[in-house]
């Protein structure tokens, strides 16, 4: 069974809290963190969360989606947006199979925006996809812990692949890669220092997508911090 970290970011409701857990229970999920939560109502939540304990009782609080997705090697990102910047959405089925065939370079996430906006462009950029859960009805939008309990039933029927020889390059350290090349980068004026981010998304996009292993990202880290000393 696929077991991905569910991630929920700036989560308002102690109600929609509760909901998520009760659903990762239903389905045997127990790995939840609160990114930037919006409420602290905890206890609140517990008490509506039945038969939840094991979520309630180990969740992690992160100040910030980056420092959420820092142990993990692939996050996928949902949204009830069409028209995204540099995505092409996936269908919740497509983002689960995904989610499997990381899974095997280690640790994978889902993540959750809150409850009055959902991930915003930026928040979706720390993902390396993003997936849309089709709703063709006339109310466009899903509650967040339905949407919740959709995604962890397909991920509860879904395989993992045997998992790799070498563990994957977590996005904490594609993250610290990426300052690293942007300092180099700069210093060598290959960047626009006045707007850097453009032709560095491109390449650490494209590092993503290598699928790098963590000696490998280890590797281009030693190379920039050898060509800033130099």
């Amino acid at each position: 069974m696929l077991s991905p970290v569910v991630v929920c970011h700036q989560l308002r409701s102690p109600e929609n809290l509760a909901a998520i857990a009760r659903a990762m229970a239903n389905f045997g999920f127990s790995d939840l963190i609160l990114s930037d939560p919006q409420t602290h109502e905890f206890r609140v939540a517990g008490r509506i969360a039945v038969k939840a304990d094991t979520v309630m009782e180990h969740f992690q609080v992160a100040q910030s989606l980056d420092e959420a997705l820092t142990g993990v090697v692939y996050a996928v990102g949902s949204t009830s947006r069409a028209q995204l910047k540099r995505f092409t959405p996936l269908s919740p089925e497509q983002a689960v199979a995904r989610l499997a065939t990381h899974a095997a370079r280690g640790k994978v996430a889902l993540v959750l925006g809150g409850e009055k906006r959902g991930l915003s462009d930026d928040e979706l950029s720390r993902c390396q996809d993003v997936l849309v859960i089709p709703t063709p009805g006339p109310q466009p939008s899903m509650n967040l812990s339905h949407a919740a309990s959709i995604l962890l039933y397909l991920c509860s029927r879904q395989d993992v692949p045997p998992p790799a020889e070498t563990p994957g390059a977590t996005l904490g350290m594609i993250k610290r890669l990426e300052a690293k090349m942007q300092d180099a980068l700069l210093a060598a004026q290959f960047l626009n220092p006045q707007a850097p981010q453009h032709v560095l998304t491109e390449l650490s996009r494209s590092l993503l997508r290598a699928q790098l292993t963590e000696r490998e990202a280890q590797v281009w880290l030693a190379a920039f911090e050898h060509l800033a000393r130099s």
